[in-house]
């Protein structure tokens, strides 16, 4: 008999364990160049790439990572600055210059390291000229509450920043720069992860223009100004100050997936992997995954029970009024599915940050089965408000549901997991 709650542990573990910076960045360490290694870094893996980093290379370096305020990787020769996730602070925005003057005044016989993980773009606030951070925190906020994918928001983020889109990377020049990418982004395109401090793409302030106005966001009028000029471009891809880069993804949601697929399957559950890009209101996605695994329990179509079912991807959660609790989009999908297989026996959950952190709480997401709701209740809590008021961390708090690892050291995006028995 498998035990559902420590069999799904035993799947997220794999999972952050296929992600681990060193192995990854052992595979991709660049040869030393003939002058100087000077390396720089944000987002939630930022301390653990960065100590990864400093064991693997046997040569002098120097430089400054940027991770989340909470407990840190120590590292020997490498900064270690700290900010604030998901809404930016006056420490990232110091941050930030700090990254911008280390690439300075390099030759074109120094190389760059640059150590970016998911969560980079709140770390590194930059307003450009005539902006401020309150103009920044007012675009986070806004895109945060939009429901816009992440990479749309990411689109819009790099055309309001002086270190987004590829402009870090642009300020090294002539230095050759190597990026090393841990990707919690669908698809795994670098370019969106932290909104691609290194990394440029072809997106223009039109586009952030209509995303905008597509999700409804309020902006600031000096920020719409801006995305209405020129200085809002982005460097092009094209750029003579890129040519020679190089940009590797080392670790992503589809490795980690691949990785508790085989775990299951060591276990003796056979595994299906749905998807490692699924996008869309936390809530919908959630139904959607309860709706199969019924189909599964009940029918055994479209697999064979004993099962595993595994997605990775990032949901997200719309704000809706001025009245909600606590929560994360990885709460909020399984409070979702916890209401679609209420009493249907032989069903257990887990949906989970590979960071260790679900939203604001100290949580990586939740576990769920058939009784979740009725333990909710006999809790006193009404499940269907909470979801309501995107309290999804409240409700399961009070069912002894919540998930909580701690920081894993890595961002992959989302896990989630159903066992259906």
């Amino acid at each position: 008999m498998i035990e559902a709650r420590p069999f799904l542990t035993k799947l997220f573990d794999a999972a952050v364990r296929a992600a681990d910076p060193y192995e990854a960045i052992k595979a991709h360490l660049p040869d030393p160049p003939k002058g100087r290694t000077v390396v720089v870094g944000a987002g939630k893996a930022a301390s653990q790439m960065a100590a990864a980093f400093e064991r693997l290379w046997k040569h002098p370096l120097s430089g400054t990572v940027v991770a989340r305020h909470g407990p840190i990787e120590h590292c020997e020769r490498i900064t270690v600055l700290q900010s604030a996730h998901p809404v930016p602070d006056e420490a990232g925005l110091a941050a930030s210059s700090v990254l911008l003057y280390a690439v300075s005044n390099l030759t074109a016989d120094d190389l760059v390291v640059a150590l970016v993980s998911g969560g980079g773009s709140a770390l590194l606030p930059a307003p450009p000229e005539g902006l401020t951070l309150a103009d920044e925190i007012a675009v986070n906020k806004a895109l945060l509450a939009s429901g816009a994918p992440i990479s749309a928001m990411n689109v819009v983020r790099k055309h309001v920043s002086r270190i987004k889109g590829g402009r870090l990377a642009a300020a090294a020049f002539p230095a050759r720069v190597v990026s090393l990418v841990v990707s919690d982004v669908p698809c795994d395109n670098p370019a969106f992860v932290a909104s691609g401090p290194t990394v440029p793409d072809r997106s223009t302030p039109a586009e952030a223009l209509d995303i905008v106005a597509r999700y409804h966001m309020v902006l600031p009028d000096g920020v719409m100004a801006h995305l209405r000029s020129e200085a809002a471009r982005a460097p092009d891809p094209d750029d003579l100050r890129f040519a020679g880069h190089e940009c590797h993804v080392i670790a992503s949601a589809s490795v980690s997936l691949e990785a508790a697929a085989a775990e299951a399957r060591e276990l003796g559950i056979e595994a299906h992997i749905l998807s490692d890009a699924i996008e869309g209101e936390a809530r919908d996605i959630g139904r959607m995954h309860a709706a199969l695994a019924r189909e599964v329990a009940l029918r055994s179509r479209p697999f064979e029970k004993p099962v595993v079912l595994l997605s990775g991807g990032e949901t997200t959660v719309t704000i809706s009024g001025k009245d909600y609790g606590k929560g994360g989009r990885n709460s909020e999908f399984l409070l979702s599915l916890a209401l679609d297989i209420d009493g249907v026996d032989g069903i257990d959950a887990l949906a989970a940050d590979t960071d260790g952190i679900d939203g604001s709480e100290d949580n990586a997401g939740a576990f769920a089965d058939g009784e979740s709701i009725t333990r909710m209740r006999a809790a006193g809590i009404d499940p269907r408000l909470h979801l309501a008021r995107h309290d999804a961390w409240s409700a399961f708090a009070a069912s002894g549901d919540l998930f909580a690892p701690g920081p894993t050291g890595t961002n992959v995006n989302d896990f989630r997991a159903l066992l259906i028995r």
